[in-house]
């Protein structure tokens, strides 16, 4: 059976970013009839906050993604303390002492040679005094996980045939000094006892893939397959790294985007298939293709959403909006009809209540110098109210009659007059939603 996984660390809210990793898992295990994961990477018990589990399961749910199962890597520290057992007694585990400032001499010294900044694995080269010697001066070290010397290759879904030479790779610290395991073992551990068969994630992880795969090789797993999607930048190319904190989903959310105007940008963004508006998650499911994905870099405008978000609305029965109407005061007899007008003219449902706002208290016309007249006359031969589907065109062909003004010279200046705007909804619509008209004063 098809298991994916999605393993966001509660450290802070998820974001666009994180959602295209999990939405594609998801879209996955979905597709195939298989199960999809919520792993809470909380190893790190000083940034982890319960306050972050909370908002990215409230995330996900306003989403319509809906997990299988719960898992909690903190709870799995016993299995990954076994695991660790099992590289060291096949000699695939060693510690090491150096200090962060050592390291960067190494590296700096091995830049200045024209090599790349792999560490020696001099820690290997210590016998067992000298190893207790030295960690009685610095306390424990870091565990590092001993590559194999060898090309690692595996057939990636999104970026086809990947193969990394581990010589360029350092060997990966998977325990550090203070004993906190790191996400790279803990992940593969998860990966084998859960069961996955499948990880997309962002490019970033590729060299994780690779160290990643000869670990599962040594623990007696099997390795799952990987697909690295492009990482997202502004439109205009820029990294968004630093923009992310204000393109978290909750965020999105309180801006009034609708879930599938989202989902169906982020099913789509970087892919072959065109971006479409799609009105359920079967819809999304059944035409996903991993393979459809391209390795560049993928522009994301969050502008392009409240269009989408638009367009989902006006697909909207008002059974699915009442709540939001009535909130806004909108009379019962009257909330219907303004939904079935207003919904071509919105592109969130917060925009609403500016409309109702005009409807209930009248907009402040705008009235060129040069149509001060022609509106004045026209605001004469306007009936009393309360106005009918009728009011605007009986209104028109009287004044059109009485002024010789006729098409955008007729019906422009009183839209303005009326509503304060160049554009909104049919007149003939609106008119029985006006109950004040400011431009009669």
């Amino acid at each position: 059976m098809t298991t994916t996984r999605f393993a966001p660390s509660p450290t802070g809210f998820i974001h666009v970013g994180n959602l295209r990793t999990a939405l594609m898992n998801y879209l996955i295990a979905r597709k195939s009839g298989g199960t999809f994961i919520l792993r809470i990477d909380d190893t790190d018990p000083e940034r982890s906050k319960e306050e972050y589990v909370d908002a990215l399961k409230k995330d996900l749910e306003w989403l319509g993604l809906h997990w299988d199962r719960v898992e909690r890597q903190s709870l799995r520290l016993d299995r990954y303390a076994d695991a660790a057992d099992s590289l060291r007694k096949i000699g695939r585990f060693y510690e090491a002492f150096e200090t962060p400032t050592e390291l960067d001499l190494k590296r700096k010294k091995q830049l200045n040679m024209g090599k790349p900044p792999v560490y020696d694995r001099a820690a290997l080269l210590m016998g067992d005094v000298e190893r207790e010697v030295i960690r009685a001066e610095r306390g424990r070290g870091v565990w590092r996980f001993k590559l194999e010397l060898q090309r690692i290759e595996w057939e990636d879904g999104i970026l086809g045939e990947i193969s990394i030479d581990s010589a360029s790779v350092s060997d990966p610290v998977l325990i550090r000094q203070d004993g906190q395991v790191l996400y790279t073992i803990a992940s593969v551990v998860d990966d084998m006892d859960m069961g996955i068969t499948d990880v997309v994630r962002g490019s970033d992880h590729v060299t994780n893939t690779a160290t990643q795969i000869q670990m599962i090789e040594a623990l007696g797993g099997i390795v799952p397959h990987f697909a690295h999607h492009s990482l997202l930048t502004g439109p205009q190319g820029e990294s968004l790294s630093k923009r992310l904190g204000t393109l978290a989903l909750r965020d999105l959310r309180e801006s009034g985007v609708q879930p599938m105007a989202l989902l169906s940008m982020m099913a789509r963004l970087g892919s072959s298939d065109p971006i479409e508006l799609r009105s359920n998650m079967d819809e999304l499911i059944s035409g996903f293709e991993i393979n459809h994905f391209g390795s560049a870099p993928t522009k994301f405008d969050e502008t392009d959403l409240l269009p989408l978000t638009g367009k989902y609305l006006q697909m909207l029965p008002f059974s699915e909006v009442q709540d939001n109407i009535y909130a806004l005061g909108v009379p019962v007899e009257m909330a219907e009809l303004f939904w079935l007008v207003m919904r071509d003219n919105i592109e969130t449902l917060g925009d609403l209540e500016s409309w109702w706002k005009l409807c209930r208290d009248g907009a402040e016309p705008v009235i060129e110098e040069g149509d001060a007249e022609f509106v004045a006359k026209a605001m004469i031969l306007l009936p009393d109210g309360p106005f009918t589907s009728e009011t605007w065109g009986t209104w028109t062909t009287a004044v059109k009659v009485a002024t010789g003004n006729k098409g955008r010279q007729l019906f422009m200046p009183l839209r303005k007059a009326l509503t304060g705007q160049t554009h909104g909804p049919d007149m003939a619509s609106f008119m029985p939603l006006l109950q004040v008209v400011k431009a009669r004063v």
